[in-house]
Order: C-alpha cells, then structure tokens, then sequence
C-alpha cells in the first residue's frame, strides 16, 4: 500500500466525513420522529466490505452505535454468505435484531452494498430509533418485560429494496405493528434518502481521487487509530486495576446487579475482563456481547479524546466477556433498556481508569436516559404516545466542572426542548429547572441534574418510566464525592406523590388531566477533594443556585450567604477545622 501524502491524507479524511456528515444531517431534517429530528438518536458510516468494520462515522451520530454497527454490518455479510445471495446494486437490507447488530428494538439498521465497476467496494449503513416498534409499552421501553417479544416486534435482516425495487410487504408489516405508522413511515423513508445521499457523495469522490487513493486513504487511518491508541496504552503503568459500579435492579426482581471490571495492562495492549460481572437477568437490562464493546468503544473515547473514530481504536483491546453474563446475552433475553446497562460500563471504565491515569478521566455522569413516555387517546380518537429522555449532570473532570444538564455520554444527541415536546403531545412542562445540590461535590464539581414536572392536558392517559441511579448514585473519582440519587414522583390513587417500588422503574401509572409527573435527575460525580476548591468558585455556585449555602456549609466547609456573598474569614476557620 502506498502512502499517501499527509496533507491529500487529512483532505480525504474530512471529505469521508463530510460524507457521513451530510447522510446525519439529511434523515435528521427529514425524520418524522423528534427522537431523531430533535435528540439526534442516529448514525450514519462507512464499513468494510468483508469484515463489517467500521471505516468512517458522523460525528453527530451517536458513538455507542460506531461499535454495533459494525457487527451490524457483520450480520448481513454472514447471511450473504450463508444463503449464497448474489448483491446487487440498489440492494438494502433492513433488521433492528439486537443480538446480531446490538443495541434495542427500537433501532432499525439499513445497511446498502455500495459498488464501484461492478465490485463490491464497501457498505453504506443507517441506523435510527424509531418512535415506537409495537411489545407491551408505547415507546418500547418495558421496564417490566421478560423475553423480548414483550418489547417490540423483532426484524431479521430481510431486503427492503432488491435492485432497487420497493418491498412494499415489509413496508406493511412494519406499519402494521407500531402504534405509530406515519412516524415509521417517515423514519424510514429518511433512513432511505440518507444511504441514497451517500451514494451519491462517495461516487463523486472517487470519481474525483479515485478508487485506490480513497483505499489507502481508509487504510491508514484505520492504522493511525490502532498506533495512537497503543501508545496511549503503552504510556500507562503496566499492573490490574479494578472497579465495580451497580444496576438498581432489572425491574423484576429488585436485587442489585454488578458490573465488574479488571482493567490489565501489559506489553502494550489492555484487556478489558468482565468476568466479576453478574450473570444474565430476568429483566430487561441485559445487553448483547457487541453492545458491550460498542459502550467500551464510548469510554475509550471519552478517555483518550484524540484517536479518529474507526475500528483501528479496538486493536490493541481484547475482551473477555462471559457468555450468559448481564453483558453478553442471547434471545429471548429482553435487552429494551441496555441503555442503562452500558452507561454503568461506560461508569466503570471511568472509575477504573481514575487508578491508573487520574489526569485523564472524570467522575461518573447521571447514569440513566430515565426513558419516560407518556400514551392516551385525544379527544378525535387519535393515538398520542410522547416518549422522550431526560438529561442530567456530567462529571467533574481535570480540566475543570461537569457539565450541567447534559445528554448521556453514550451520545451526542440533545434532549428534545420542551417547546418540541408541548407542540407535539398534549402535555405542559411545569418545571424544567437545574436541580441544586445534585452534583458531587469535588475539587471540579460535578454538573447539576434536573427537575421536570410535566402535566396532562388530555382527559387520560398511562405513564411508563425506565431509569436508573435511584440506589447507586454516580461515582466521583479522584476523592470527589457522589452525585445525588434519581428520584421520580407520580400521583397515587389519592392524588398523593409517591415513588416506584422498583425505585426508578414503573410501567401502567394512570393520570387524569390535571395531575403531574416529576422527575429530579442525578448530577455528576465530582473530581479530586473538596476542599481543595476555590472559595470564590463555591460562592458562585451559590449565587448560581448550583449549590444551596447549606451544602457549601457541609460539603465545601465554606461560609456563603444565600446570595453568594462569601465570608472569607469564618471560611478560612471552617476549613482549618476540617
């Protein structure tokens, strides 16, 4: 393989980009569903023609689904060659099989043969949560479902287009089984677009550098992410780190679930061993061995923020993940909420890379999407079902305090405004506010949480809520404290607010209009000691509302007043006390 020049290589690097780029961008203005139109819950990339592996990624998809993809893509080059399928161009396969491509049901990948001169050159895929794919609960996250039949209709990868012709049948028998049909329809059909786009732009560009150019291209930069991460690796102190974060329960049997992880480091490479890891669960928190990685691929970005977003990053990492473990599970485990399952690995990873490299990681964030969607009838008979997420505070980090109100880290999405959600669904927001005091405290404090109250405007309807964090708040690291718990009120039969039984977890919750929903999210977990916090900055916070006067008391042994004003003296006393 030739080497390309540094300069043509950077140009081509930002033009494959752009590519994937431009596919976001063209199903995020055409989706119907504000998940994506809105949150950006999507993916779009290149991949390898005979391995699956992912080439190029949009950085405005979603990290998490860079990892699956990959096996996403994977699964259908096995089927092609165990059925002896003959590609053709116009080809598109679509599947949302969580065990094969990973991830839920509610993410539907579209993967397309891309072919230059009659051979097959790579594949184009798209990923997208769709709004609602039928199971027991509108928004398909069953916190109470048992198999996965109970959360959706499950898709093997079948063609939606051959040679370019429609299957108007599947099209059907997706619509048939959501609650939704116009919004699936839409979704789909930007889904559609954004590979034709993609076509089109990767044709121009080798039209334009050629075939072999752009190859060697994708080549190097695959090499340049395995070289950069092996440094990094080889920078670490060799040794075993280890950690353990918790799952609240898996909304069944309501038992802590752990997530153990050994970090081993030697001779250049890391090993990345889950076997303290509890065993598969009743509930739906389990996750397939892919999404696994792929939330293992997430942390190692966060952590080691410079290497290029392709598979070259997974080189110098092996896993070993237990079959029939929380991690790496088969049908029909449910596997609808795996959202909280990987951000508890994503937490792990954090804590357990604070041993070896404090300088280059940060407290845990909030821990859980608190996936919440509310579902009735309106007055004309139609069907509304409102599913959203809901944000929380990151950790506090080296460089400085976590951000407040923030998306997962599994992401890059935004939170829906409540101007969206209130045009759309027959609900008003009567609290959207930071929540004081939620963030660890910490040298670098972690990023407040939130408070969302929501109120029905229609005459019924049920509400589902899947979350997390309401028994183990998120970590600090570096002797930074804990975020606070996630709390979640509803109406009781009385009209009295009371909690979930499962904590954080509740599905069939019946509101008449007028009544409210209130969920408090978790702030970050603070970064390095307390104390060690400039006065000044605490005063702020105060001032803010980030930190109530109470809590800088306690927490920060600083003396402000309610409006911020620091007393220098009694602070200096309160922390020579301490």
């Amino acid at each position: 393989m030739a080497q390309l020049d540094l300069v043509l290589l950077a140009v081509l690097k930002g033009r494959l980009e752009q590519i994937a780029d431009e596919m976001d961008a063209t199903l995020f203005r055409s989706a119907f569903n504000p998940i994506i139109a809105e949150a950006h819950d999507a993916s779009h990339g290149l991949y390898h023609a005979k391995t699956g592996e992912t080439l190029i990624q949009g950085k405005s998809g979603l990290p998490v689904f860079v990892g699956a993809m990959s096996f996403a893509v994977k699964a259908v080059i096995d089927k092609v060659k165990a059925e002896n399928i003959e590609l053709l161009p116009g080809d598109v396969f679509i599947f949302n099989d969580p065990y094969e491509g990973g991830t839920h049901l509610s993410d539907f990948k579209l993967v397309r043969p891309f072919f230059r001169d009659g051979k097959l050159f790579c594949y184009l895929a798209s990923v997208g949560h769709w709004h609602d794919v039928g199971g027991n609960v509108p928004g398909n996250y069953n916190p109470v479902a048992t198999e996965c039949y109970q959360e959706g209709m499950l898709i093997p990868p079948v063609y939606l287009y051959r040679e370019g012709v429609l299957n108007e049948d599947i099209v059907a028998i997706l619509q048939s089984n959501s609650r939704l049909p116009g919004s699936l329809y839409g979704d789909l059909n930007g889904q559609v677009s954004a590979l034709e786009l993609g076509e089109q732009r990767l044709g121009d560009l080798l039209d334009e550098y050629g075939e072999d150019q752009v190859t060697n291209a994708l080549a190097q930069l695959k090499q340049s992410a395995a070289k950069l991460m092996a440094s990094y690796i080889s920078d670490l102190p060799d040794g075993t780190y280890s950690a353990e974060d918790w799952l609240d329960n898996d909304g069944i049997i309501d038992e802590p679930l752990k997530v153990g992880l050994d970090v081993i480091i030697a001779g250049g490479k890391m090993t990345l061993d889950f076997s303290r890891t509890s065993n598969a669960c009743a509930g739906p928190v389990n996750i397939s061995r892919s999404t696994c990685i792929a939330s293992c691929y997430v942390a190692l970005k966060h952590i080691f923020r410079d290497v290029p977003a392709n598979s070259g990053v997974l080189e110098p990492i092996e896993f070993v993940i237990p079959e029939d473990s929380l991690l790496s599970v088969m049908r029909p485990k449910p596997v609808g909420g795996y959202t909280e399952t990987i951000l508890r690995v994503i937490d792990v990873m954090f804590q357990v890379i604070s041993k070896v490299a404090p300088d280059m990681t940060n407290g845990c964030a909030y821990g859980t999407i608190n996936a919440l969607s509310m579902a009735g009838y309106r007055k004309n008979g139609a069907r509304w079902v409102m599913f959203s997420f809901f944000g929380g505070g990151h950790g506090g980090h080296p460089l400085g305090d976590g951000l407040n109100h923030g998306n997962a880290p599994i992401s890059t999405a935004t939170i829906p405004p409540l101007e969206i959600l209130e045009a759309a669904y027959p609900v008003r927001f009567t609290q959207w506010a930071l929540r004081p005091d939620s963030g660890g405290s910490g040298r670098n404090r972690g990023g407040c949480g939130a408070i969302y109250e929501i109120e029905l405007l229609e005459e019924k309807a049920d509400a589902f809520l899947f979350g997390e964090r309401g028994k183990y708040a998120p970590a600090g690291v570096v002797g930074g404290k804990s975020g606070a718990l996630n709390e979640f009120y509803y109406p009781d039969e009385n009209g009295a607010d009371t909690s979930p039984p499962m904590v954080s977890k509740m599905v069939g919750i019946h509101l008449d209009q007028g009544q409210r929903v209130r969920l408090e999210t978790p702030g970050g977990g603070g970064y390095g000691d307390a104390l060690k916090r400039n006065p000044k900055q605490v005063a702020e916070d105060v001032r803010l509302g980030y930190v109530t006067a109470e809590a800088a008391a306690k927490d920060y042994k600083c003396a402000v007043s309610n409006d911020g004003v620091l007393d220098e003296k009694k602070t200096t006393q309160l922390r020579g006390e301490a």
